[in-house]
C-alpha cells in the first residue's frame, strides 16, 4: 500500500472508547471510516450517525465480508478482544485491539500465532507507549541521559457497580489485573528496556456481586535491576486515573496521561514530541503507517506478549493463595 493510497477502517464498538478512536482517526490524512459495528444495528448507526462516520451496521461478520474494509479497530467488551482478533486476521484484515489484546494467556498466544500465520499488521491498544508524556521519558532513556531506578504507580478508579467510563450499565465485567495492570507491566519494561524477571502480587476481598478483586497490588524487577510499585483499586472516590511517577539518576517525573511535570511540580513542555497531544490518535497513527508501510507497528502483538505472560503467571499466583 502507498502513502496516498486510503486507508479503510471499520470501527468495532460504540462506546467510550470508540468516540475516541473515531475522533482520532478524522484528524488523520487518508483514512476512511467506512463502517461501525456496536451492540445492536440501532445502536451502531446512532454512533455512526453521532460521529459523523461510515455506515451502522448489525455484526462484525458483515464488515470482515466487505471489500471496502482494509482494517479493523476492535474496541469491544474485553471477553470479546481474542476471537474477534483472530476473526479479522482470518478475513484478511489488519487489526488493532484495545487493550487487553486477551483475559488469557492461551488466547493471546493465539493471537500471536494467527498474526504469524497471516502475516498481516496485528497491534494492541497499549496507550501508554504513544502519550506525549511517556515519550518524552523515552527519548531521555534512549539518548542516554536517564535510567529508571524505579516506577510508582497508582491506577484509582470508582467502580463499586458494574459501569462504563460514560456512568451506562456494562454488559461485561471489567478487570484489574488483566487489563489495567496491563498498561504498567508493559509500559515498565518498555521503558526499562529489560524484561521482567520477577513479579509479585496481592490482592484484597472479592466483590460479591461484580466476582473480582476491587484492590490489588503489585511488584516488578526488571532484569537491570529497576523496580515497579503498581496499586489498583475500583474502590478508591477520586481522584481518578493512572498516575505515572518515574523515579531515576537524573530526576523525577510525574506523568498524568498526555500531561508530564517534575518532582517539584513543575510543567514539562511535551507538545514538541510528537504531532498531537492525543495518546489515542498518536497510537492510531501508528496503526496505519505500519498497514501502508508493511511492517511491525510499536505495540505489535508480537511485542506486548512478555506483558501478557507475566500476568499469566502473577493470576497463578494470586489463584495458588486463594485456593491455599
Amino acid at each position: 500500500m502507498t502513502d496516498e493510497q486510503t486507508v479503510r477502517i471499520a470501527l468495532a464498538g460504540g462506546g467510550a472508547f470508540g468516540a475516541k478512536h473515531a475522533a482520532a482517526l478524522k484528524r488523520i490524512k487518508g483514512v476512511e471510516v467506512t463502517a461501525v459495528v456496536s451492540s445492536s444495528l440501532e445502536s451502531a448507526q446512532r454512533f455512526a450517525e453521532e460521529q459523523g462516520v461510515g455506515r451502522g451496521v448489525a455484526t462484525l461478520d458483515e464488515v470482515l465480508a466487505m471489500d471496502d474494509v482494509d482494517a479493523v479497530i476492535l474496541a469491544t467488551p474485553t471477553h470479546m478482544h481474542a476471537a474477534q482478533t483472530i476473526a479479522c486476521l482470518e478475513a484478511g484484515k489488519h487489526v488493532q485491539v484495545e487493550i487487553p489484546l486477551a483475559d488469557s494467556l492461551a488466547d493471546a498466544e493465539a493471537c500471536l500465532e494467527a498474526q504469524q500465520r497471516t502475516g498481516l499488521v496485528a497491534m494492541v491498544g497499549h496507550t501508554r507507549r504513544f502519550n506525549p508524556s511517556h515519550q518524552w521519558v523515552r527519548q531521555r532513556i534512549e539518548a542516554g541521559e536517564y535510567n529508571i531506578q524505579q516506577m510508582d504507580v497508582q491506577t484509582y478508579f470508582f467502580r463499586r457497580k458494574n459501569l462504563n467510563a460514560l456512568g451506562q450499565p456494562r454488559s461485561w465485567t471489567d478487570h484489574l489485573l488483566w487489563h489495567h495492570a496491563a498498561h504498567t507491566v508493559d509500559l515498565f519494561a518498555y521503558q526499562t528496556g529489560s524484561p521482567v524477571v520477577q513479579a509479585n502480587a496481592v490482592q484484597g476481598p472479592i466483590h460479591p456481586e461484580l466476582g473480582i478483586a476491587m484492590d490489588m497490588s503489585i511488584q516488578l524487577r526488571a532484569e537491570n535491576g529497576a523496580i515497579c510499585t503498581l496499586s489498583l483499586s475500583f474502590n478508591n472516590d477520586g481522584p481518578l486515573g493512572t498516575f505515572f511517577r518515574y523515579i531515576g539518576d537524573t530526576g523525577t517525573y510525574l506523568a498524568r496521561y498526555d500531561d508530564l511535570v517534575t518532582g517539584k511540580d513543575e510543567p514539562i513542555d511535551v507538545r514538541g514530541v510528537d504531532v498531537s497531544m492525543d495518546g489515542i490518535e498518536l497510537q492510531d497513527r501508528e496503526f496505519v503507517a505500519a498497514i501502508r508501510e508493511g511492517r511491525e507497528p510499536n505495540s505489535s502483538i508480537a511485542e506486548v506478549m512478555p506483558c501478557y505472560r507475566t500476568l499469566a503467571a502473577l493470576e497463578e499466583q494470586l489463584a495458588a493463595v486463594s485456593n491455599a
